[in-house]
């Protein structure tokens, strides 16, 4: 496709969808849109490697609903798109995509189930006339073992974030899902990651697929990267501590390897005085909703998760993820860190690096094509220091005296509380500083990521 496509309607999609497009600021595509759009509107399958941001949701969906423009069959029984995705808050932000693209079309109903949800309420939904369905795999065998969906008039099946959907152990569920469609379909496969696993998935669901690639556009690349290698559970508390006292951070995320671990640093750092709210899987869908409202209206400032949270979050004001546990899978760390530096904006990544992990980090700097940037605090550096070729850099800065003591759950026992004021640190805030004061860095640079 040349770049001299600026409009959706040059690619071909129905001029019904400019206004409403333009409504929620969308007038020109993005590459992914300008890629695949074409392609997806000549009814040929497609598996595109994409990551979040890039608008791959508008690329899978518009051409699907444009089926719906025209001369359109008699209301049929069961859904006629199908957008499977392997966590409720990426069902919740597509279903929410397609009701706002619906607005374009005299008759087009969107309906989202996923588990955690009352499923009164989703046989209600079910029960009626709806186009487009938007689930998550379990949820969706329940209904369909339970007769409460047809899929036998199905036109079009997305797999948004296979690779993460197959990492979460769905591969049955797709596969189960799959052989209860019509054969003759399209099937979109959108993925972050072209794993073997995906390309078995394609052979196996798809029809000679074109395949596009697209990366993340380079001004979004606003991610300063830093390594701190840390001795244990103690020192990760006390070099945590250490950063959500500066100001320049407006709001965090912080990943840990488990929900258990999650609950707890989430009721420690409350202790202290932050306000802090925890997303993990098992969760009811009622809380994991209160949650993410509270971190959106600016309610809580911190955001401790698992990494059901690392795909579909969007938090327009996170400056800064912190890897407290290194993610388990390489891909998964761009995910995680990709949730600040958002819309051009600037983010930094901090990780803790003990012994355990060195293999963990290694296997993400292979991924991402370069070496994360090893940065300490001054009077808090780790007694462990791997052989990594990479000195470790000259500390800087001065730590709080909070940082004294015994630990307790990892956080110094004299840590005092913060932002105990009326008003929250917060609110009322110096923009952030791209290279924190307190850090240097071994290559004179911060690193960057995609």
């Amino acid at each position: 496709m040349t770049a001299s496509v600026t409009t959706f309607t040059a690619l071909g999609l129905d001029p019904a969808f400019s206004p409403t497009l333009a409504a929620l600021g969308i007038t020109e595509p993005t590459p992914v849109q300008t890629q695949a759009i074409p392609i997806l509107l000549g009814r040929r399958d497609l598996i595109a490697t994409a990551p979040t941001g890039t608008g791959k949701t508008a690329a899978f969906l518009l051409p699907a609903m444009q089926r719906m423009i025209g001369n359109t069959p008699l209301r049929l029984t069961g859904p006629r798109v199908l957008v499977l995705t392997p966590t409720r808050e990426l069902a919740q932000q597509v279903g929410k995509a397609a009701v706002d693209f619906g607005r374009a079309l005299p008759r087009c109903r969107t309906v989202c189930i996923t588990g955690g949800e009352s499923y009164i309420t989703q046989n209600k939904a079910l029960a009626g006339s709806y186009d487009i369905l938007v689930a998550t795999p379990g949820r969706l065998m329940d209904q369909i073992n339970s007769g409460r969906i047809v899929l036998s008039n199905l036109e079009v099946l997305v797999l948004d974030e296979a690779d993460r959907m197959l990492d979460m152990g769905f591969a049955d569920d797709v596969m189960a899902i799959a052989k209860k469609l019509p054969k003759e379909r399209q099937t979109v496969c959108f993925t972050a990651t072209l794993s073997e696993d995906v390309q078995r998935m394609s052979r196996q669901l798809q029809n000679d697929p074109q395949t596009i690639a697209v990366a993340k556009p380079a001004e979004r690349l606003q991610i300063d990267q830093h390594v701190f290698y840390v001795d244990d559970i103690g020192h990760k508390r006390r070099l945590l501590d250490h950063w959500l006292a500066d100001v320049g951070i407006n709001q965090a995320l912080v990943f840990t390897s488990t929900k258990i671990a999650a609950e707890e640093l989430a009721a420690s750092l409350e202790a202290d005085g932050h306000s802090t709210v925890a997303l993990h899987g098992d969760l009811p869908q009622k809380h994991r909703t209160r949650m993410m409202n509270a971190m959106r209206r600016g309610q809580a400032r911190i955001l401790v998760a698992t990494d059901v949270a690392a795909r579909g979050l969007d938090v327009p004001a996170i400056t800064h993820v912190f890897n407290f546990d290194l993610p388990k899978f390489a891909e998964d760390y761009v995910h995680r860190i990709g949730r600040t530096g958002r819309a051009g904006a600037s983010g930094t990544a901090i990780s803790f690096v003990n012994r355990n992990d060195v293999q963990a980090l290694q296997k993400i700097e292979r991924f991402i094509g370069h070496k994360v940037t090893v940065s300490s605090v001054v009077g808090m550096e780790a007694r462990f220091k791997p052989g990594t070729g990479r000195p470790a850099s000259k500390p800087t800065g001065k730590p709080g005296s909070k940082f004294a003591g015994k630990p307790s759950f990892g956080k110094s026992a004299g840590a005092g509380k913060a932002g105990g004021s009326a008003e929250r640190p917060w609110q009322s805030r110096k923009p952030a500083r791209h290279t924190p004061h307190h850090a240097t860095q071994s290559s004179g640079r911060s690193s960057r990521v995609g």
